[in-house]
């Protein structure tokens, strides 16, 4: 039987429909839905009745205050997920890439699949309708052995971890409006553009962290000094995969109490401690070019990996030039 494509851009539209992966789930496209400067759209394929396979893709407005800030971007983590085992899943994915890239070209300058778990799959796909690989790295922790996390930090983190608790830091889940909006602002105002160079509006974490029903599909942790929010990190949980969007802390200010680092110890802990098998640092970096972030994150225990992220520019002379550059 013919598969059959269904966009959907309002959250009340889209019919329940099974699945465990948080990127491509009906609770995530209400976030998007109700932060500012994020527009959703969720495609999903049908045969017969029933659902078989569904993607989630977020247009958003780049938020840089230089040119061109005017730009939308539509990001993809992953490639979708897949409900019948019986079909087959890149030619599947064949047809839902040819549908999103017609319905989103129109309204982004650039699309980007990122998160990719194989690096190859859909290639030919992905080559047919004009979109071209960058190398990337990931970098995940392992959680689900019976070695503690504590027992892979490097010695140098596990010193900053004892001395910024020893100092006055406590770390903790953020659970009221007040202390979401307190972290966010931090976070904002001390993001490095080195990690990320897109930060969206406090709305996303006021639902991600406090919102009914919302809240089980991550958490926002926080460190504080004296009362003060001084550092933080936010998780994204899928099945048994967590996933760290952001973190920081004020470093500088506060460089005893290692707020950093207490941020990604918290959140390492309670992924390990609620049985999640892996956690994976979002926005690691290319592979050729040294990265802040990356070097911060791999004392941790992380084991680093390539990938590959793909991309198609609306202006067709840019595209061909970066595919002959890429491919």
């Amino acid at each position: 039987m013919l598969l059959k494509l269904t966009t959907y851009y309002k959250s009340g539209r889209i019919p329940d429909l099974p699945g465990k992966n948080i990127f491509h789930s009906k609770e995530l496209f209400r976030i998007y839905e109700a932060t500012p400067h994020y527009n959703p759209l969720m495609i999903v394929g049908t045969i017969g009745n029933k659902p078989v396979v569904k993607l989630l893709a977020v247009i958003r407005k780049n938020s840089r205050l230089v040119i061109p800030s005017f730009i939308y971007r539509c990001e993809v983590y992953g490639t979708g997920e897949y409900l019948d085992e019986q079909i087959d899943k890149e030619k599947t994915f064949g047809e839902i890439l040819e549908h999103l890239t017609n319905e989103a070209i129109r309204n982004s300058f650039l699309i980007e699949f990122r998160n990719l778990g194989n690096s190859l799959f859909g290639y030919k796909y992905f080559r047919a309708n004009h979109y071209f690989p960058v190398n990337w790295l990931r970098v995940r922790n392992s959680l689900h052995s019976l070695q503690d996390p504590m027992d892979r930090v490097s010695i140098s983190r596990k010193r900053q971890i004892k001395k910024g608790l020893a100092n006055g830091a406590e770390i903790m889940e953020a659970e009221t409006e007040e202390e979401i909006n307190a972290f966010s602002r931090m976070l904002r105002k001390n993001y490095s553009a080195k990690i990320r160079k897109h930060f969206p509006d406090p709305s996303f974490f006021r639902l991600l962290g406090k919102q009914s029903p919302f809240s089980y599909i991550g958490k926002i942790f926080i460190v504080k000094y004296k009362q003060k929010i001084i550092g933080g990190s936010v998780c994204l949980f899928s099945g048994q995969e967590a996933y760290l969007l952001f973190s920081g802390g004020l470093r500088k200010t506060y460089a005893k109490q290692y707020p950093g680092v207490l941020a990604v110890w918290k959140a390492m802990e309670y992924c390990y401690e609620n049985g999640f098998r892996h956690l994976e640092f979002m926005d690691v970096g290319l592979p050729f070019k040294k990265h802040s972030y990356r070097s911060f994150i791999l004392p941790f225990g992380g084991k680093q990996s390539s990938t590959r992220r793909w991309f198609r520019f609306q202006w067709s002379f840019l595209n061909k030039l970066l595919e002959k550059i890429y491919v």
